[in-house]
Order: C-alpha cells, then sequence, then structure tokens
C-alpha cells in the first residue's frame, strides 16, 4: 500500500525538467552556501512544554544577514527558556538569541550582531518554496551525527507527506504537507537547508526516520511569510531588536489530506467531489478531513472527526496552506466553513482563535517544579483543554507527593485550580511544613482524579517561587517574585517539625494491633512460626494463649516506619536515589525526646525529609537526622513526641535494649518488623554466624558503605528488603535487622546495585545513645527546641578485612602469633588485615596494604570491636594525643607504629554549594575510601550536575575534583566562593579538574548567572533548618 501511494505520488507531479547540473555547478553552489550555514549548540534550561531539560547539537543558516536572522526548526529554537551559540564554518563562535519560534510548524529564528563575524566572508541562503518538485536534485547541508559539516545527496520524492509523528506526549507539527527524500540525515541536521543546485533554500530539513533512511523537509511558504514579518519590524541589527508579533490563527483542529477513495467511504457525495476536482488543480487527489479537535476551542462541538472540509468562506479548500493562510490572516474574525458529515452538508462560522494565546510564555518554578497553562501542543496530544494547570516537571515537592510529569493540577489545599493564579494564590496562604491535599489527573488515566498529600518545604531546598516570563525583546525568560511580601507564607513562616502534622490522635487499642498482624510465608513451618492468638478479657487486659508471643507484643509499639525523600537540590554524598523507606525501632521516648535507630540503607544523608509511620498509634508525622554514624550502618531520627499527641504519645514506648550478652551461634531469636501497610511481621530463625564480618564493593559513584563491621546472619532468608529488629522471648532488642548496599561486577562494564539485610549488633547504638543522654562533649544541635551535645566518634580511619590464621601462617607469621591470637579468640581465629588507608586520614601511609594488624598498645587484637574499644579507651583519658600502638606484619617483619586516630561528628556533609549547575561539596568519607587525594586541593568535589546547565552544556560532569579556576587554586569551598564570585554573567571560566583516576583536565565554560545563579544550602545547627544564601547573581 505505502509503495502504490509513492507512485501514485510521483505520477500525479511529475519530475521537473531541470537543467542538468554538472559537478561544477553543486561546487559553487555549495561554496556560496557552506560558510552561511552554522552549527548551533543549544540548552534548554528549564523543561517547559513539550521539551525537557537538556543540551544537544542541531544546525541553522544566515536566511537575512544585515539584520542578523538564522532560521533553523521550531525543536531547536524551544517553547522555554534556551541558550545557544551558532559557530560558522571558520569556528568563529557567537551568542544567538530566539526570536521566534512558531506555535504550530518546526520553523524558529535566532538572531545574532552580524559584526561581531570579522573573518569569514559569507552571504544569505534565499528561500525559494516554489522551486521544490518531485524528481529535484537536492544536498542537505549541515551538522550531522556532530559532524561540523556534513553534505548528503538525495532526490525529493514525495512533497505531500504526512506531517511526523516524533512523540505522542511532546512536539509534533501538523496540519501541514511535508516533502520527503531518501537523504539519511541523522541527529544534529534539524535544521538543515535543503538546497538545489543554484544555491537556494527549497525546504528545511526537521526529522528522520532511521529505519529507511527517509528524511523529512518542512515546506517554506509559511517560513517566508514570517521572515517578512520580521524584515519589516526593523531594517538592520544597528536598531535595537524590539518583538515582532507575527500573526497566527486558529480553530483548534486538526486535518487530515485524505485521498477521494477515502473520502468516499467517508460519504462524500459524488456531486460535491465533482465540484471540488473542477475547482481545484489537475495535480489534486484528495481532500481535508478532521481528525480531532480539541475540547474546548473554536471548532469543539462544531466539528467531528471525518467531517470532509468543503470550503472556506465560500471558497474550495483542500490544501493545508490555503487554511493556514486564511485563518493567520483572520485572527479575532469570523470565517464560514462548509463540511460535510456522512454525506450531509453542513456550514459553521467559527471565530479565529490567536494561536499565540494559547501557547504558554510564562511558567511558576517552585521546588524544582516547573508549572504552567497547558499550551495548544499538549492539549492537542492529551486532549485536555487549553489553559489547565500543566507539571511540565514536577521537580522535588511533587515527585515527593507522587505527582508525576504531564499531570494536570485540578484541586490544591480544598480549592478548584483553573488556572495558575489559582495555584499561585493558593501557594501563598500556605506554610513551610504544612501538609495539604491536591488532586490531578493525567492523560494516561484522564477519567479518574488521584489524590495525593503534598508536603511545603520546610528546609530551604529551592529558591522561593519565581515566576519567568519570555521576553522577545532579550531573547530570555525573566524571573520575578510569584508571591508577594505582604502575604507569602510560604517564605516567611515555618511550621515545626512537631506541628507540621493536622493526623487526629487515634487511643491505641490492642484489638487494632491484633489485625495488622501478618504472617511471613504461610507455606512455613507452623512449628517455626509465631502464634498470634489471644484473647480479651472483660476489662479490656490482653490475655496471652499458651503460645502467644511476649515479644511480638513488646516490640510493636516501638517500631516505625522511616520513609526518606531526598530533593535532588541536596543529593550528596554519592546518594543517587530520591526515595528510600525500612523499618526503625524506637530507642528512646520521653516528653521532649524520641530518637529512632534505622539502617543507613534508609537514611543516608542528613539532607533529606523523613516521615515516621508509628505502628502503634497510626500516625505519621516528620523526623529530623541528628546522627549518622561514620562506620556502623544506622542513623538515629528525631521526634517530637507532643505531635503524636497524649493518646499517641502514651502508645509507643522504647524498645529495652540488650547489648550484653552477644548473640552465639544457634541461639534463638525473633525477627519483628513492618510491612508497607504498617502490619507487624515476625518469625522465630536461628542465629547461624553472629560475627561474619561484612563485605561491600566500591561503587563506581563513591558512597556511603558499610567496612569494619561485623554482621549476625540467620538461617532463613527473609528477601532484601523486610528490616526490623532481632529480640529474645522477652521483646529485648539484640540487633538491628538492616539493610546494605553493594555494587555488584558481572566483568567489563557492566554492574548492578545490590541490596541485602543482616543483623546489627545493638551494643553500637547503646553506647551512642548514652553518650546523646548524658550529655556528651561535642557539638550542639537543636531537638525539639532544645540544644543538646551531640556525641563525637574516635575511629580509625583504615578499612580492614579479616584472614584465617591458617592463611596467616602461609604468609609467615610466626607460630607465637598464631597461638596468641588464637588462644584470645578461639572462635573467629583470624587476623585483621589493611585493605586501605582513606585518604587524608592520620593513619595515611603509616598502614599500607597487606598489614597484619597483631596488637594495639602491645594488647592482640582479633575483630573490629577491638579497635573500636582501643579507640574509645583514648577518649577517656585527656592527656593523650589521639595515637594508638600497633604491631603489625608486614612484608616477613613485625614491626611497631604509631598511628593516629581520627575524631568525626555524626552530621555528615551539611554544606553544598551550586555553582553553575555542578553541586559541590568537600570529599566526603566514601570518596576518601579510594585511597586518592589531588595534592592541589581536594575540598571542591563535584557530586552531581544537572540537566540543561552550564556544566552540561560544556561537560563539567560529577566526580571529579576542581582544583583551579582561571588558574587560581580552589582548595576548599570557601577559595572556590572567593575566586567565583568575582566572575561576571557570561563569562567564560577555564576550569581545571582532577578525576578519581588522578587524570588531570582542563575545560572551558561560559558562565550563565541569569538562569543558573551561584547559590549554597547549608545545615545551620542553631535553628536545626537547612538555609539557603544566594551568593552571586544577576
Amino acid at each position: 500500500m505505502g509503495e502504490l501511494s509513492e507512485s501514485l505520488a510521483s505520477e500525479l507531479d511529475p519530475p521537473f525538467k531541470e537543467i542538468q547540473a554538472t559537478a561544477d555547478d553543486w561546487r559553487k553552489a555549495l561554496q556560496k552556501v557552506v560558510p552561511a550555514v552554522v552549527v548551533i549548540r543549544t540548552t534548554a534550561c528549564r523543561a517547559f512544554d513539550t521539551e525537557k531539560a537538556g543540551s544537544g547539537y542541531a544546525t541553522g543558516f544566515v536566511v537575512d544577514k544585515t539584520r542578523g536572522i538564522i532560521l533553523t526548526n521550531r525543536h531547536v529554537v524551544k517553547s522555554g527558556p534556551v541558550v545557544a551559540e551558532a559557530t560558522f564554518v571558520n569556528r568563529e563562535e557567537i551568542p544567538v538569541y530566539p526570536i521566534y519560534r512558531d506555535p504550530v510548524h518546526d520553523f524558529g529564528f535566532f538572531r545574532y550582531d552580524p559584526s561581531a563575524i570579522q573573518f569569514l566572508s559569507y552571504e544569505e541562503i534565499p528561500l525559494t518554496p516554489d522551486a521544490a518538485c518531485v524528481g529535484l536534485e537536492i544536498r542537505v547541508v549541515g551538522n550531522d551525527s556532530g559532524e561540523k559539516v556534513s553534505i548528503l545527496a538525495g532526490t525529493l520524492a514525495r512533497l505531500d507527506r504526512d506531517a511526523p509523528q516524533y512523540k505522542k506526549d511532546g512536539y509534533n507539527d501538523f496540519n501541514t504537507f511535508y516533502m520527503q527524500a531518501a537523504s539519511g540525515t541523522k541527529g544534529g541536521s534539524s535544521g538543515s537547508p535543503v538546497i538545489d543546485w543554484q544555491g537556494r533554500a527549497v525546504a528545511l530539513n526537521a526529522g528522520s526516520k532511521s529505519s529507511s533512511a527517509s528524511a523529512f523537509f518542512l515546506p517554506l511558504e509559511r517560513v517566508v511569510r514570517a521572515l517578512s514579518f520580521l524584515q519589516k519590524g526593523r531594517s538592520s541589527y544597528k536598531d535595537k531588536w524590539e518583538a515582532v508579533t507575527i500573526p497566527r490563527g486558529t480553530l483548534q483542529a486538526t486535518f487530515l489530506h485524505k485521498g477521494f477513495e477515502e473520502t468516499r467511504r467517508l460519504g462524500l457525495q459524488p456531486e460535491t467531489e465533482q465540484l471540488v476536482r473542477h475547482a481545484s488543480s489537475l495535480s489534486e487527489t484528495g481532500m481535508l478531513v478532521v481528525d480531532s479537535v480539541v475540547p474546548g476551542g473554536p471548532a469543539h462541538k462544531k466539528f467531528e472527526p471525518g467531517d470532509v472540509l468543503l470550503s472556506m468562506n465560500k471558497e474550495v479548500t483542500t490544501q493545508f496552506l490555503k487554511v493556514d493562510s486564511l485563518l493567520d490572516d483572520s485572527v479575532g474574525q469570523t470565517v464560514e466553513l462548509e463540511l460535510e458529515r456522512a454525506g450531509k452538508r453542513l456550514t459553521v462560522q467559527l471565530t479565529v482563535q490567536d494561536l499565540h494565546s494559547i501557547t504558554p510564555n510564562y511558567f511558576l518554578e517552585v521546588s524544582g517544579a516547573v508549572i504552567h497553562p497547558l499550551s495548544y501542543q499538549q492539549a492537542r496530544n492529551f486532549r485536555f483543554q487549553c489553559g489547565l494547570v500543566y507539571v511540565s516537571e514536577p521537580g522535588y515537592m511533587l515527585v515527593r507527593a507522587g505527582v508525576p510529569r504531564h499531570a494536570i493540577i485540578k484541586k490544591f489545599a480544598g480549592e478548584e485550580i483553573l488556572r495558575l493564579e489559582n495555584f499561585i494564590r493558593v501557594l501563598s496562604t500556605l506554610s513551610r511544613g504544612a501538609r495539604v491535599p491536591l488532586e490531578y489527573i493525567s492523560h494516561t488515566d484522564r477519567h479518574r482524579r488521584k489524590s495525593v498529600l503534598v508536603t511545603i518545604d520546610r528546609h530551604e531546598w529551592y529558591a522561593a517561587p519565581e515566576i519567568y516570563t519570555r521576553d522577545d525583546n532579550s531573547g530570555f525568560w525573566i524571573a520575578t517574585q510569584a508571591l508577594s511580601d505582604a502575604n507569602n507564607r510560604f517564605v516567611n513562616d515555618v511550621i515545626s517539625m512537631e506541628t507540621s502534622s493536622k493526623t487526629e490522635a487515634h487511643a491505641h487499642d490492642e484489638s487494632d494491633r491484633e489485625t495488622k498482624r501478618r504472617r511471613l510465608g504461610e507455606e512455613l513451618n507452623e512449628s517455626n512460626m509465631v502464634n498470634h492468638v489471644d484473647s480479651i478479657s472483660e476489662e479490656g487486659t490482653v490475655l496471652r494463649g499458651p503460645h502467644g508471643s511476649v515479644a511480638e507484643h513488646e516490640i510493636e509499639p516501638t517500631l516505625v516506619m522511616v520513609e526518606v525523600f531526598v530533593p535532588l537540590s541536596c543529593m550528596l554524598d554519592g546518594v543517587n536515589t530520591q526515595n528510600f523507606f525500612g523499618t526503625g525501632v524506637i530507642i528512646h521516648h520521653s516528653e521532649t525526646m524520641g530518637l529512632v535507630a534505622v539502617d543507613r540503607n534508609t537514611v543516608a544523608i542528613s539532607s533529606s525529609d523523613i516521615m515516621l509511620s508509628f505502628a502503634a498509634c497510626l500516625m505519621e508525622i516528620p523526623g529530623e537526622v541528628v546522627f549518622l554514624h561514620p562506620v556502623h550502618n544506622y542513623a538515629l531520627v528525631a521526634y517530637n513526641p507532643s505531635a503524636l499527641g497524649s493518646a499517641g504519645a502514651s502508645s509507643v514506648k522504647a524498645a529495652q535494649l540488650l547489648p550484653e550478652p552477644a548473640l552465639r551461634r544457634g541461639e534463638s531469636v525473633y525477627l519483628v518488623g513492618l510491612n508497607r501497610s504498617l502490619q507487624v511481621t515476625s518469625r522465630k530463625s536461628v542465629v547461624t554466624n553472629p560475627c561474619t564480618a561484612i563485605n561491600t564493593s566500591l561503587a563506581d559513584s563513591p558512597r556511603y558503605r558499610a567496612t569494619n563491621m561485623e554482621v549476625i546472619e540467620l538461617d532463613t532468608d527473609f528477601g532484601s528488603e523486610f528490616t526490623g529488629v532481632l529480640t529474645d522471648e522477652q521483646g529485648q532488642v539484640k540487633a538491628i535487622w538492616g539493610s546494605f548496599l553493594t555494587q555488584l561486577n558481572y566483568g567489563g562494564n557492566t554492574t548492578e546495585d545490590h541490596q541485602f539485610v543482616r543483623g546489627l549488633p545493638i551494643y553500637t547504638i547503646s553506647d551512642i545513645l548514652e553518650k546523646i543522654l548524658s550529655g556528651a562533649k561535642g557539638p550542639q544541635l537543636l531537638i525539639n527546641g532544645i540544644k543538646r551535645p551531640m556525641p563525637m566518634v574516635r575511629i580509625l580511619e583504615v578499612e580492614l578485612y579479616p584472614t584465617l590464621l591458617s592463611k596467616a601462617r602461609s604468609f609467615g607469621l610466626n607460630e607465637h602469633w598464631i597461638r596468641a591470637l588464637a588462644k584470645k579468640d578461639p572462635v573467629r581465629r583470624q587476623v585483621l588485615r589493611v585493605k586501605g588507608c582513606l585518604a587524608g586520614s592520620k593513619a595515611e601511609n603509616l598502614l599500607t596494604q597487606g598489614d597484619m594488624v597483631l596488637a594495639v598498645n602491645k594488647k592482640p587484637i582479633t575483630c573490629f570491636r577491638d579497635i573500636e574499644d582501643a579507640c574509645q579507651a583514648l577518649d577517656l583519658c585527656d592527656d593523650v594525643d589521639g595515637k594508638l600502638e600497633f604491631t603489625v606484619f608486614r612484608e616477613g617483619c613485625e614491626i611497631d607504629v604509631v598511628v593516629g586516630t581520627d575524631v568525626r561528628d555524626g552530621s555528615g556533609s551539611t554544606r553544598v554549594i551550586n555553582w553553575c549547575g555542578c553541586f559541590l561539596q568537600d570529599s566526603h568519607p566514601a570518596v576518601r575510601s579510594f585511597g586518592f587525594l589531588p595534592e592541589e586541593g581536594h575540598g571542591v568535589y563535584v557530586t552531581r550536575w544537572s540537566q540543561g546547565s552550564p556544566v552540561h552544556r560544556y561537560g563539567l560532569y560529577a566526580l571529579q575534583w576542581i582544583v583551579e579556576v582561571n588558574g587560581k587554586p580552589t582548595p576548599n569551598l570557601d577559595a572556590f566562593v572567593n575566586v567565583t564570585k568575582e566572575l561576571e554573567n557570561g563569562e567564560f571560566v577555564r576550569v581545571k579538574t582532577v578525576q578519581l583516576s588522578g587524570k588531570p583536565r582542563v575545560l572551558t565554560l561560559k558562565q550563565d548567572l541569569h538562569y543558573w545563579p551561584t547559590w549554597e544550602l547549608r545545615f545551620d545547627p542553631e535553628t536545626a533548618v537547612w538555609q539557603r544564601r544566594m551568593i552571586k547573581s544577576v
């Protein structure tokens, strides 16, 4: 069928009998054309409408040298904020600014300063749409697949191809024909001129189909019209550019060109066909048929799919070009259209709508989200009414609530949202930390509203809400504050963590617990299962059955489901996921403070928002990270008990911790945890190994990993996601059953994150809790309005691993030490070896890889806890210098080495700077565990980068250090700020970096303070809030 239609098109559009062009003719034409063709490097700074934020290459060509106008595609100019440069063939690079992007058709214009081109002689390329014909030999000149200049030959095969369909949820051209040729263009050739042998542009390259090596070209008739309007607006570039309005009209209806044989099947009367054929050219093969109508538009309920268009203003109309011309010249006026529907003729009169009025030119940016009125493009794709409140990019606040991209917001905080102004007004009444409902619909499930709970950012993760408005005079989008200072609770008020939840406290009932319990694996042996059968006396006292689990009833009031959300603006320390959840246990509960212990695979960093759901009282309140252990796999999260209400606070309790005696092999324990529905799950199990050394590998992107730890293994696999606690029969907690993360390498470049669960002995948590409650010597932190000193942890920043004594003997360890170590620990029968030292630690260069650690301060050691105990002993002596005397076996010799220890707090990374779209922080421990830091300085580590930013544009990616800016050293963040705040907007900057491998690199990038100002986020322990500070903007 496709071949038949193509051959038919060729017959009806006979080849034009042109003069046979010689190779010399083409050479002369290309010599004239190539200098006027430019490579355009564009960066979409924000997601907007149909486009995502990103960076790429395309092509354009000069169509007006005097005024400095470059023609390219609409999807190159972008519908949203864009920064672009054009590079001519002689490698002169100039900035270009968008002046027009067509709302429908795939063309747009950039402007540039012609006087900036000093070393190249070039001429503008004339546009001659009438020269296009079937059989015309053409050349496509442009940037193809990254090539600076590429010339592809082809022949025009069709002039009446349907507009290509690129995406179901993105930009598509419509209501126009396209040309087709087998020239095989690829990425980067968008916007290339399609020229004939005389050097004239006959079409604009727009897209391609790789499977058939076909290229699609946009006709130039509407391009010529638009260019003429721009040219009338100014005579030369010397005049200040002023925005030019190009009239564009629409009925919000999509037409398709159908052949006469199909219009007959749609009910077209024979006499009507005869009339149309007589009134049209001999080459006409069909008519325009209504394909779709946008709800709420001028043609809504007037047109129906399948209607055949006969005439407009009593003139037979069968071509897209004629429809466009009439509508563009009739904006705001009434047009008369004659249709035939299933053989019945009808006449309708419609008012032509201004196409620019339904093309958004502003957006709201709040918490990283981009929200704006629904455009005609997306309204057509999704069949929604234009102007609805559309989520182009959900950012953080909406993603946290579960609102997807392309959502349409219908209700916010109980108020109907019809326009973006409604949303902004409601937003201005909300305080930071407030939780309000939001209703939305999506095009994939359009008939049902979804309701979610939105939490207004309590911390200053993002700048205050701003409205960006397009300014075609300058080519920029200008930002203004979205919320007035007079009525701006969003910025000025903060709801504290203890009052942000409006959930009512519910009285805890023992029978409610019973309904939440669930057994793990009903197919498991009944003899190993916990019996949940209880009865209730008349007084309401729970009577335990003969096989009831005391442990479960004791532990349930202590369990908490911890859900963690990490904002993109603060994904520090190598964290690459925004949402985590796991089971935590309450280890302290008083009137002023509650503390929950949870694994660090759930709470990886302190820069996060945490919600705690309590199993005992079915309430959800916020929490704050107060301690991250630098070695062990756990974090402490604080909450305010008063937020639970009196009934809720009395229904929860702290678990009883039992650090001693330690678990032994063969000992029975109860594993108790929560599922996502807050149902308690328990299982009796047996300890198979209470002291397995954890082994996690380095990840490609450095992040926290558990080291120097012994964990507990059980006899049954409970899955990689189930977490909780291990208790004895009385419900006393012996260990945390926590989640660990490692990276598996399958060879080559194939890696995969792997999650597993193990038991973490409770002693280390108990020690830290005791220090917090007793008033440890350390930095103070505001918790629930009370300043509390937080403990410091003395550690040996050396990664160790155990080796069996039998293998140590093979390495040459003498019999004396083998007997001494075996006597010290007859269970483990191992010796610790050095895997590596953290770069920048006090142990660096003192202990070397492969060293066997035999003793510390002359006392034999065999496990990680022996070293922990030695470090803690130093804290008990005020007059020591924090050093330990190690006895090590190295290269066949026994030597003594004095090694320093390091003192770390539990705050984690508390500062991040964003410069040109890259996130900079100090080198965190996971980076230092690679064993390398640049000599030039290691305090400015690139941990992440943003799409559509200058660093994305110029390739300054993550996992490297910035050591110099414009030749000035930047050893730390303060030095970096001092250097970069002297740089101006638009200034090119020379940056020297050092990669994790140690390889140095120098690159340049252009600073953009308009869309990417320099700012800082820092945790303030005085207020317990992450605060944003603007360092430099335009």
